[in-house]
């Protein structure tokens, strides 16, 4: 096995294997992982270290709160990573679903049928997974159950689908130039954004979205956030409030960022932090600097982006500004009833 492609879908085939073992019986993980396995996870979760104690602290649980648990993949790519170049790691997104029958983390089950969006990365060595990452939208499963944590949410309420394009769960090896091309689109969506970062723009004029982006991109924010569709609606509905009511933002990398054909992955731990001076999310102005660990995944169509998958621990965020919107998801409306909304 000498070639990149090689590698990459030898990668796959040990997610594949782990993830179809582990889906139906938690405690297979030990057998796919290294001795040393490090897993990051979402508020209340965070990091763990070893197969037990995350088949203990978060798969078990899931598997116990919702009946038929199972997935829904959605997207599944591997690849080099870009800021580790020995490093191979995969990509995994959709929605564990189930019959939501008892308690997670605090949220009370409705007894019905309920979507979990989530993300998930692999960084696979020698034939064993030894360092993971899964983001969950538990926001999203709050507002199954008739909870409203997030007043402001600014775009549309609902569960993302699959890529329009039904093509994301990419199994056989693809031309790396495909993948490449894909890469260099993003470099080149982040040129932009950075160069309005460093003239202090505060606004991202919508010409300089279209040199990267689809006119009629879909764009899937977290709950809390929402999802929007089209160049300005994306502008009105998330990049403006992000801009304007966030500021002295840092970037500080990512711990994986990979490209096959034409989707990307990527999740920092935290990418960036920045100091809410504008009630963002409708969280108080602490005034203080808060980081945000956030997962992007794009779908190019062409030369341009078309479809973008967004995941942000805002439950971590909410945290570092005094609101735990899992013990008290009214916190921030004052709520006493939760209302009717999936």
């Amino acid at each position: 096995m000498n070639t990149q492609s090689d590698q990459i879908q030898a990668a796959k085939q040990v997610v594949r294997s782990m993830a179809a073992d582990v889906d139906g019986n938690p405690s297979a993980l030990a057998a796919h992982v290294g001795p040393d396995y490090f897993w990051r996870g979402v508020r209340p979760f965070y990091e763990l270290t070893g197969a037990q104690s995350v088949v203990e602290t978060i798969l078990e649980p899931l598997h116990k709160s919702f009946t038929g648990f199972h997935r829904r993949e959605h997207i599944f790519l591997s690849g080099f990573n870009q800021h580790a170049e020995d490093e191979i790691w995969t990509c995994s997104s959709g929605n564990f679903f189930g019959l939501f029958d008892h308690d997670f983390v605090g949220i009370a089950a409705h007894k019905k049928a309920a979507l979990l969006p989530y993300a998930e990365f692999h960084n696979v060595q020698n034939g064993q997974v030894v360092e993971s990452a899964l983001f969950l939208d538990l926001i999203r499963l709050q507002q199954q159950v008739g909870l409203d944590p997030i007043p402001t949410q600014t775009a549309s309420r609902m569960t993302p689908p699959a890529p329009l394009t039904a093509d994301g769960i990419l199994l056989d090896a693809h031309d790396p130039s495909e993948g490449e091309q894909t890469r260099q689109l993003l470099d080149d969506m982040i040129a932009d954004l950075s160069d309005q970062n460093s003239r202090g723009a505060v606004s991202c004029p919508p010409n300089i979205l279209r040199r990267t982006w689809n006119e009629n991109m879909a764009w899937y924010g977290p709950g809390g956030i929402g999802t929007s569709l089209t160049i300005p609606r994306y502008q009105e509905q998330h990049q403006t409030p992000f801009r304007t009511r966030l500021s002295d933002k840092v970037f500080n990398g990512h711990v994986c960022r990979i490209a096959e054909g034409n989707y990307s992955g990527w999740f920092g731990w935290p990418n960036l932090n920045n100091r809410n001076s504008g009630g963002f999310l409708g969280l108080p102005d602490t005034g203080e600097l808060s980081e945000m660990r956030v997962v992007d995944i794009y779908r190019r169509d062409g030369d341009k982006l078309a479809e973008n998958w967004v995941f942000i621990d805002i439950l971590h965020y909410a945290a570092q500004h005094g609101v735990d919107l899992l013990a008290n998801p009214n916190a921030l409306t004052g709520s006493q009833r939760p209302v009717n909304r999936v």
